[in-house]
């Protein structure tokens, strides 16, 4: 169960998500153009947006895709941040 917290609490939190996510990113396709945000939409927390370069294999896209997906999942889970992390080609 997540514990409350208060708005600098959660701010510092969800920062500390959208760097992990971001490095993470980084780690998967170390080529690629990150952009990470706080911008909210409807019950969202932030974003991460990955540009892998344009010579990324559909395959390498996918696998990133899906191991992004699931950090995301386990950060719901264990914080209660909800980061939307999207592959654009």
């Amino acid at each position: 169960m997540v514990k409350s917290m208060s708005s600098s609490e959660r701010k510092s939190l969800v920062d500390n998500c959208l760097t992990e996510l971001s490095l993470f990113a980084k780690q998967l396709c170390p080529e690629a153009r990150i952009e990470a945000t706080t911008e909210v939409f409807e019950d969202e927390d932030g974003h991460v947006r990955i540009y892998p370069p344009a010579t990324a294999k559909e395959q390498d896209v996918a696998d990133i895709e899906g191991k992004l997906a699931e950090r995301c999942v386990d950060i719901l889970v264990e914080k209660g941040i909800f980061i939307c992390a999207a592959v654009y080609d």
